[in-house]
This record gives C-alpha cells, sequence and structure tokens, in this order.
C-alpha cells in the first residue's frame, strides 16, 4: 500500500507543531513571505524547529526571494527542504537551493485554461535545470530535483490559495511524482487522494481555526481522511 506523504504548512505555534507531529504529519512547513498571515520570522522559526524530532521534513516557503535572503534566513532557522511559491525561473531555484545545499520542491500555481500538457512542460523545465545542477561538479546534492513539484490553484496573492483546481488536469504519468495542494481540507482530502494518488498532499487553511493557527482535531482528522484514501486500493 501506498502512504500518502502529508505536509502541514504555515506552522506559527508550538502546540501547533505538536500537534501535527503526534498526529503523524511527514513534513512541517513554515512560511518565510512577510505578506503572508502565516509569516514566522527566522528566529520564531528557529524555535518551533527545535521541538521538530527527527524524521520529519521541515519545509520553508519562500516568495521570490534572492539566494542571499534564502541563506540569510537558513542561517538562523536551518529547514531541510525549501518550497519555491512565487515567479522564479528553474534557474533562480536551483541557485538558492545550491547556496545552502539544499533540495526543493517548486509550486506551480495552476491556472484556468491551462491543460495537462502544460503541466508536463512545467515540471520537464524544472528537472532539465536540475538535471544540469546535479551534473555540475560544484553543484550541491540540491537535488531531486525532478520530483519537486508541488500543484496549487493560481489565485492574484502569492502562498497558499485555500482553493481547490480542476485534478482532472493532472497526468496520470505524472500524478506520483507530484505534492497536491489547494482547498484540501478534511471533507475532500480522501477523494483527493483516490482520485490523483499524488506523492504527498500539502494542507495549511484546511486545518485551521484562524489565520495561522492551527486545530489539533482538524489535523488528526485530516491525515485519518487521506490515510483512509490510502487503505483503498485503486
Amino acid at each position: 500500500m501506498h502512504r500518502t506523504r502529508i505536509k502541514i504548512c504555515g506552522l506559527t505555534r508550538i502546540e501547533d507543531v505538536q500537534a501535527a507531529v503526534d498526529a503523524g504529519a511527514d513534513a512541517l512547513g513554515f512560511v518565510f513571505y512577510p505578506a503572508s498571515p502565516r509569516y514566522v520570522t527566522p528566529a520564531a522559526a528557529a524555535k518551533l524547529l527545535a521541538v521538530v524530532p527527527p524524521f520529519i521534513t521541515t519545509v520553508g516557503l519562500f516568495v521570490n526571494a534572492s539566494a542571499p535572503e534564502v541563506a540569510s534566513v537558513l542561517a538562523q532557522a536551518p529547514v531541510a527542504l525549501l518550497q519555491f511559491h512565487g515567479d522564479e525561473t528553474p534557474q533562480q531555484c536551483v541557485d538558492a537551493a545550491r547556496g545552502v545545499n539544499r533540495p526543493f520542491i517548486r509550486a506551480l500555481r495552476v491556472k484556468a485554461g491551462m491543460t495537462g500538457a502544460d503541466l508536463l512542460k512545467y515540471a520537464s523545465e524544472y528537472a532539465i535545470a536540475a538535471g544540469a545542477a546535479n551534473a555540475d561538479g560544484n553543484a550541491a546534492p540540491a537535488s531531486g530535483l525532478n520530483a519537486g513539484l508541488l500543484l496549487d490553484t493560481f489565485v492574484d496573492a502569492y502562498g497558499g490559495s485555500g482553493k481547490v483546481f480542476d485534478w482532472s488536469l493532472i497526468p496520470k504519468e505524472l500524478a506520483p511524482r507530484v505534492v497536491l495542494s489547494g482547498g484540501l481540507s478534511v471533507h475532500n482530502a480522501t477523494d483527493a487522494v483516490q482520485r490523483v494518488r499524488p506523492y504527498a498532499v500539502d494542507v495549511s487553511s484546511g486545518v485551521e481555526h484562524a489565520k495561522g493557527i492551527k486545530d489539533a482535531d482538524k489535523i488528526r482528522a485530516f491525515i485519518a481522511a487521506v490515510r483512509r484514501a490510502d487503505a483503498i486500493r485503486p
């Protein structure tokens, strides 16, 4: 049975980190985008990272941050994985990742009118950039970048959308490698995983009772909903 990995994003409090860990989350996300209501300073994030046990991946979300800005954040809050959620080019993502010796995932905000071919092309562009970086003897093992694609819904603002896009756009050959995001909650998580069969899911607002304030019961219920889908053979 495939076990869908689960990321709880937008954590701002120690009690929420502990709730996500206790519920069985695989990854925890911290937002380093000052315009977000879920923004945490590097110093605050460092305190949250200090309570994360081994074998849980910590992820830093950035929006159009330069490589030096990313490095400055990680000097205080050394997350294990980078997530780029703005207008970064493949090369900008690679440069920032190499600068801190981290792998990364890239968010694609799926717009109306996009096709499955568009999604495949986008994934390919980042895979090619990652492959070139990994072939460079001076490159950080910044990679496995070819598997690092997160699909979210396009909205005018950056960061998470809280809205669902048309999952049927995701090509079958791409689905097992993507992180599915956008409007997920306990109410649709089982259906989403059954229909898409992604590598992982990413939730933020769907497990909150206020922006940046998580609800432990919703976190547990969301993870249970994903596990129900895992238990059903495709």
